[in-house]
């Protein structure tokens, strides 16, 4: 069973700020071979993924492989932020994020060791680091899920530009402070311009757009008729309790080949002072198997970026969104994101 560490660094320390600090596929590989050394039979995780979800996968490598994983539990910037102050010294040997900001931070920094071709080829180049350096696991698609007692799905834009017009003031929820609509703002910002993604932001706040703290909080709101409209991402309805079909809200899937249409990324990546580690790159190769992308599918709701794994249910094939085309590994300046938002009043 995974061991659990908190992690070491308050919550409070921004990547930002980290990064001022700085700069002063097929199935599971088989077990290696006993070498006598313990650091080849355990591996330390740094998991930006929370324990609900990915705690029962985790538990399944160590029984395929013997390998026992202490795994370090916090927010994926919390995480980034924290091996950034770490560097060489840091215990760590994988980084799982929730994002491919925080990987592209690291990258950016070389603190992420080269992945074998053979894992990085098993996910289409749109959904994975364009070096290398890390790899796509699950995609989360951006949608806006709406109240289906007051709109039909054709009533619902597909632009997130039309949200900013007189008749959706007041009607439209965000979650500001969620690491999934700052990175839609940051793809805004790196697909459209600075000026751009302002401007979408001030727009939306003069519309008199509704903030809550997080995207399960916005879907409630939506199916209870509390606010028509909402932006999340497409697996909060898709893991729904009840068969999601059935709920009030339902989901509008963005304009293909728009940002608002994008598919950001979950992803792995093995730490460059661990680069030599068996343990490490056997868990990587692990995370782009079909068992654990069934995993996913099946647990998690996102969608499997490995062919011949059947998408979630109730949700278009990941073929069909044509997402924004945009370099995931670009949407490494959250930062900026975060200080146009604070700038904006939502943060």
């Amino acid at each position: 069973m995974p061991r659990i560490r908190n992690a070491a660094s308050a919550l409070a320390l921004t990547l930002a700020g980290a990064l001022a600090l700085s700069s002063c596929s097929g199935a599971p590989a088989s077990a290696p071979a006993e070498t006598g050394i313990d650091e080849e039979r355990t591996l330390t995780l740094y998991s930006g993924r929370d324990e609900e979800l990915v705690a029962p996968l985790i538990e399944k490598f160590e029984t395929a492989s013997g390998i026992d994983v202490e795994v370090r539990y916090a927010g994926s910037t919390e995480l980034a932020a924290q091996l950034l102050e770490e560097g060489d010294r840091t215990p760590a040997q994988v980084f799982l994020s929730q994002d491919s900001g925080s990987l592209g931070v690291l990258a950016a920094k070389g603190l992420l060791a080269p992945l074998p071709a053979e894992v990085t080829a098993a996910v289409p180049a749109r959904y994975t680091s364009t070096d290398g350096s890390w790899v796509g696991l699950t995609g989360r698609a951006r949608v806006i899920a709406y109240d289906s007692h007051a709109y039909t799905a054709e009533q619902v834009p597909a632009d997130v530009w039309e949200l900013t017009k007189p008749e959706w003031n007041g009607k439209v929820a965000i979650a500001p402070s969620n690491a999934s609509f700052q990175a839609f703002v940051t793809a805004l910002r790196v697909a459209e311009g600075e000026d751009r993604a302002r401007e979408w932001v001030d727009a939306m706040v003069a519309n008199n757009v509704q903030t809550y703290a997080k995207n399960g909080e916005i879907l409630e709101a939506v199916n209870t008729g509390v606010v028509p409209l909402g932006l999340i991402n497409h697996y909060y309805w898709a893991r729904s309790e009840q068969d999601p079909t059935t709920l009030r809200a339902q989901l509008k899937f963005g304009e293909p080949g728009s940002v608002s249409s994008l598919v950001n990324v979950t992803g792995a990546a093995v730490l460059a002072s661990s680069a030599d580690s068996s343990a490490a790159r056997e868990f990587v190769e692990y995370l782009v198997s079909e068992p654990a992308q069934t995993y996913f599918a099946q647990e998690t709701a996102e969608y499997p970026l490995v062919d011949g794994v059947a998408a979630p249910a109730g949700v278009p094939a990941l073929s069909e969104l044509g997402g924004a085309d945009v370099d995931l590994a670009q949407l490494s300046s959250v930062q900026d994101t975060v200080a146009l938002l604070t700038q904006a009043g939502l943060l």
